[in-house]
């Protein structure tokens, strides 16, 4: 049994092997025979095996059937492997697309910048929408898109739309047709495909060819891809809101706004059709290409008669948007910086901005950026310097500008509490040619007189060094010539000195002289780092001016306006320190805070009793009343409603003024204004005050409409006196004043007439003793008096010699009837004008008159028969005296 079945195995595998011999052998005898039939010659046997009947005849055999099934077989199989291949290779770009991410790359590239409370203080104004230097897209919801926009777009681009699954063959298959015929250009891409390319390949659109496969491919895949994650309306929203509109508009809401003024959900059926057609080529459909609107209007009805096509619209419809001059309503051209308000603080922001969240990520915009701003102080603001600059003032009867001669200005309005600007202006305006962009009030000016309250308040502070303990603002610092180190001789700007004064009336008066001083005592550098502690960061710190020395004193290097205002802030605080701000709160696209506001805790840098001292002096309108007079706008504002510290200064070149400055500051509100000229040329005249018109209005404004209403600030409101603070003799001084080693009460004697100190000549009827304050000067190390009112310690008196002439007088009596007597007084005058005669007998005076000049003047007396004295004294008006007596002749005889 089993040797059969081995013998049977035997035989199939024999049968099996004799067949392909069989086999094989036919093959190569068919082969030989074939090849018997062509000629011997190598190259004619292949010409002869490419005949054409040859090569039909192996074709259609069953042979070349059975190769061509093969071949396609193997093709398909490389096309599905290729295909394959490719989405893997392209596949990782997928991730991209996810529903988060694309969302994110959709998205509103404008910067929108707010006032923190708006015009009325209710919803936030907007100041300005920035849109960048490169192009910009709004984005809405989709239901902020109107209907006939979203029907006018699916016709011109992609009507098969909501048939395709993120490529269209028909569409690619009647573009090829319509291109080939000669019709209008047409793309074949859907436009899933087109939103793929605009969001993922900008930067490859461009690419044609060869080179243009790659992206063509990654399109077709990423936009089945999305069609898989998206719904149609997604995807139409999303092309909406990103697709070029022409310039450097991207979205259907920046397109509807830049060209009509209106929202995208507004869009009438004309507009839309016009917008609709822009995206196939936005260069040259651009509304503001004059080259191209002829066939933009063509475009736009070619648009409305596909609508009419696909029975979005009726045709009278159509033709009824086609008649209008879609045209002649577009709006102008407006510049980056159209209707922007407060530009100058809005700039100045976004520059902060770039430094504190990096260029990067302020460039690709879509910031909401609310700011401190308070936008009804700052139209005051800028109505106040309008009128400075536009309007003629009945005081100079001529414009303020043209009267002193400065072309430009700056001003700052602080919150003393937070810190926060609330107003701010560059210069006179904006648009003003050349300099009107450029901001002063980051520029570097010298603040002039301006700096000297912050000067005093070092010298006020408590020291280390206990003869330093000794200042406060009666304490007298003499205003006289005098030559620093480094042989430095500063003059007054009234190039006058006005002697020993007390600090009250240096500071209010903006002597130099006493200022200088002040920073000699403290030294120059820890005065400098004082008032930079305060918040002159800057001041005294570019190039040349930090070796300015002991000039620094009056304002005699740069700061800047911002630095400026919030230094006197930290005054206007009572002493402590806060940076100033100007954004309160910046989001992203996604509703992410990037940056918020906080309170910043407060660094004290000036003792609230020097800040009360500061202030006291400064709101002291009687110390200042000899410069000013008294109630000067600005200086006082509101009439004194309401209650503010304020000081003037100005800055010179070769002796003229060049910068003209004041500033202001109350518990709620600092402010501060700078007027001249942008090429630092000097001014015609450079009164002080001249700002103080735009103080007093604006201040006026901010406290009494806005800060009263909002309960930030009452009338009345003023500092509360620390308790440390002394009253001596009328004067304020720190509780750590030394009056051991301060000035001390003497007594002097002065002369009545020239109001200087007694000599040895000054008669004795023209000496009067005061009370003075002694002190000794820092320079000098020598005696320093300060006087009451209108003397003068620092000289003697000059209206009286030792050799002037006396007045002088002769008596003649006469006996006229019985014991009656007729006196005659003549009388003449020596250096000063006679003024008085007085006669007397026997110690009784019978007779006192003025007198009008030199004469005889007669006196009549009765006498009871004795004999008597006459004494004549005489006077003038520098108190020089003259006595004279005659005894009476003796009786006559009967």
């Amino acid at each position: 049994m089993s040797k059969k079945r081995r013998t049977r195995k035997v035989s199939v595998y024999s049968n099996l092997a004799r067949a392909r011999r069989v086999k094989r052998d036919t093959t190569k005898r068919l082969k030989a025979e074939y090849l018997a039939t062509l000629p011997k010659h190598p190259i004619k046997r292949i010409l002869s095996r490419l005949h054409p009947k040859r090569v039909a005849g192996y074709w259609f055999s069953r042979k070349g059937g059975m190769m061509l099934l093969k071949i396609a077989g193997v093709t398909a199989l490389l096309i599905v492997l290729m295909v394959g291949a490719l989405f893997a290779y392209f596949r990782k770009d997928l991730d991209a697309i996810r529903p988060e991410e694309l969302s994110k790359r959709v998205h509103t590239t404008v910067t929108r910048y707010y006032d923190q409370r708006g015009p009325e203080g209710g919803q936030k104004a907007l100041l300005w929408e920035d849109k960048g230097e490169g192009d910009y897209k709004l984005v809405v919801d989709g239901n902020q898109i109107s209907k006939q926009m979203k029907q006018a777009t699916i016709a011109i681009e992609d009507r098969d739309f909501y048939s395709h699954a993120g490529i269209s063959i028909p569409g690619i298959i009647r573009a090829v047709i319509n291109n080939y015929s000669g019709g209008d250009t047409q793309g074949g891409s859907t436009l899933t495909q087109q939103l793929v390319k605009q969001v993922f390949f900008s930067d490859e659109a461009q690419q044609r060819g060869l080179a243009g496969i790659p992206r063509k491919i990654k399109e077709m895949i990423l936009s089945i891809e999305i069609e898989r994650m998206y719904n149609k309306e997604q995807i139409l929203n999303l092309y909406l809101n990103e697709s070029p509109y022409g310039g450097r508009r991207n979205g259907v809401q920046s397109a509807a706004k830049t060209y009509f003024g209106i929202d995208a959900k507004d869009l009438n059926l004309a507009q839309s059709a016009l917008l609709a057609a822009i995206p196939n080529q936005p260069g040259l459909y651009d509304p503001y290409n004059i080259a191209g609107r002829e066939q933009l209007v063509a475009r736009q009805h070619k648009v409305l008669d596909v609508m009419v096509d696909l029975k979005y619209i009726e045709k009278k419809e159509a033709e009824k948007a086609k008649k209008v001059a879609i045209l002649d309503t577009i709006l102008p051209q407006a510049s980056q910086f159209e209707d922007i308000k407060a530009p100058h603080f809005v700039q100045m922001v976004r520059s902060q901005l770039e430094t504190e969240l990096g260029k990067a990520t302020v460039g690709r915009g879509g910031l909401t950026v609310t700011t401190s701003l308070d936008l009804r102080i700052q139209k005051q603001l800028e109505a106040s310097f309008k009128e400075m600059f536009n309007e003629v003032n009945p005081r100079y009867g001529q414009k303020v500008p043209d009267y002193a001669g400065f072309r430009n200005g700056a001003a700052m309005v602080q919150d003393t509490r937070t810190g926060q600007i609330v107003a701010m202006m560059g210069s006179r305006s904006y648009n003003y040619p050349n300099f009107g962009q450029d901001n002063a009030a980051t520029a570097f000016i010298q603040p002039g007189s301006t700096v000297k309250p912050l000067v005093y308040a070092k010298l006020f502070s408590k020291s280390d060094n206990p003869l330093l303990n000794v200042y406060g603002s009666g304490t007298v610092l003499a205003d006289k010539k005098t030559t620093f180190d480094g042989n430095y001789t500063p003059n007054n700007a009234d190039r006058r000195f006005l002697g020993n004064l007390s600090i009250r009336s240096s500071l209010a008066l903006s002597r130099n002289i006493p200022a200088i001083k002040s920073m000699s005592i403290t030294g120059v550098q820890s005065t400098l780092d004082f008032i930079r502690e305060t918040g002159d960061e800057l001041y005294c710190t570019q190039g040349p001016d930090a070796q300015v020395g002991l000039a620094a004193a009056i304002g005699g290097c740069g700061t800047r306006l911002i630095d400026h205002v919030n230094a006197f802030s930290t005054l206007a605080r009572s002493g402590t320190y806060k940076p100033y701000s100007s954004i309160l709160e910046v989001k992203n696209n996604d509703g992410e805070t990037l940056k918020k506001w906080e309170n910043p805790k407060a660094k004290r840098v000036v003792s609230k009793e020097v800040s009360y001292i500061i202030a006291d002096i400064l709101n002291d309108d009687n110390a200042r009343a000899g410069l000013y007079g008294r109630n000067f706008p600005g200086l006082v504002v509101d009439g004194g409603r309401v209650k503010t510290a304020s000081k003037t200064g100005t800055s010179d070149v070769d002796g003229k003024s060049k910068d003209i400055w004041m500033m202001s500051y109350s518990p709620a509100l600092t402010m501060g204004v700078w007027l001249g000229n942008p090429d630092t040329s000097p001014l015609r005249n450079g009164n002080s005050s001249l700002p103080g018109p735009i103080i007093d209005r604006v201040m006026t404004y901010a406290h009494q409409k806005v800060y009263k209403k909002e309960g930030k600030w009452k009338e009345g409101d003023w500092y509360t006196r620390p308790a440390g603070v002394q009253t001596i003799r009328g004067e304020l001084y720190p509780s750590w004043y030394d009056q051991k080693n301060a000035q001390k009460s003497t007594k002097l004697t002065f002369d009545r007439v020239s109001k200087k100190k007694a000599t040895n000549c000054t008669p004795s009827g023209a000496r009067i003793e005061l009370s003075v304050l002694k002190s000794i000067d820092p320079k000098t190390k020598k005696p320093v008096y300060l006087a009451p009112s209108g003397y003068n310690a620092d000289k003697d008196d000059d209206a009286h010699k030792c050799g002037d002439a006396l007045p002088s007088a002769s008596i003649t009596i006469v006996n006229t009837i019985d014991n009656t007597y007729e006196i005659t007084v003549s009388v003449t005058k020596g250096k000063g004008k006679l003024t008085k005669l007085t006669v007397s007998v026997g110690g009784k005076t019978i007779n006192s008159k003025s007198l009008g000049g030199p004469g005889s003047y007669a006196v009549t007396y009765t006498s009871e028969g004795d004999p008597f004295t006459v004494k004549a004294v005489i006077e003038d008006d520098l108190y020089y005296t003259s006595t004279t007596t005659e005894d009476s002749p003796p009786p006559p005889t009967p």
